[in-house]
C-alpha cells in the first residue's frame, strides 16, 4: 500500500468519488490505495470471521463483527478513513449504514507484503490514538501475531500454534495454526 496520489490534502468525499471497484484508505488527508487480498490472506479473515463470530454467537455477546470492506471513521473530521480487514465494535452507537464513528474495540489486520509499513506503524499509532482497546497484527509470512492490549499498555508476540488471549473478552483465546 503506497501514496499513489499528488501531495493534496484529500478528504472521505474523494474516497466515495474513485472509481466502481477501487478501494483506498485517507490517513491524515492522504489516499493509500489498496490492493486485492491473496488467498492466504481471505483465508486468515474467514478463520476470524468465523472463529469470533461463533464465541460471540454462543456467548450471547453484544458485540457485533465486520470483516472488510467495512468503513471506520476512526475521527472526528473527513481526512481519515480506513478498512480494517476485522473489526469488532461493542458500542452500537458508533454504527450507522455508512460504517463505525470512531475506534473499533477490536482490530485485526492481516499484513500483506504491499501493507507491511501501514500495519506495523501507520494504523498502530491511528488505532491507539483513536481509542481502540485492542489491535493485532497477524503477519502470516512470519507466522505470528503482534498483539496490542491499549488499555493494559502491551504488545505481545505470539507463533500462530500459541494460544492467543483475547484481552476484550475473559477467558477467549485464539489459537490460528
Amino acid at each position: 500500500m503506497n501514496v499513489v496520489r499528488k501531495e493534496d490534502v484529500y478528504t472521505i468525499d474523494d474516497i466515495y468519488a474513485l472509481p466502481e471497484g477501487e478501494r483506498a484508505e485517507l490517513i491524515d488527508g492522504k489516499i493509500y490505495d489498496m490492493v486485492s487480498p491473496g488467498r492466504t490472506h481471505q483465508k486468515l479473515l474467514h478463520f476470524f470471521d468465523r472463529t469470533i463470530g461463533n464465541y460471540i454467537e454462543s456467548n450471547q455477546g453484544g458485540c457485533e463483527i465486520y470483516p472488510a470492506p467495512f468503513a471506520v471513521f476512526l475521527n472526528d473530521d473527513d481526512r481519515n478513513y480506513l478498512e480494517p480487514d476485522f473489526s469488532v465494535i461493542c458500542d452500537q452507537s458508533k454504527l450507522d449504514e455508512k460504517g463505525c464513528h470512531g475506534a473499533p474495540d477490536w482490530i485485526v489486520e492481516i499484513v500483506s507484503p504491499g501493507s507491511r509499513q501501514m500495519d506495523y506503524y501507520k494504523k498502530l499509532f491511528k488505532y491507539h490514538t483513536a481509542g481502540a482497546r485492542e489491535y493485532w497484527i497477524i503477519d502470516s509470512e512470519k507466522e505470528q501475531a503482534t498483539v496490542y492490549r491499549f488499555e493494559k499498555e502491551t504488545m505481545d508476540q505470539y507463533s500462530f500454534n500459541e494460544e492467543i488471549p483475547v484481552g476484550i473478552y475473559e477467558g477467549f483465546s485464539i489459537r490460528i495454526s
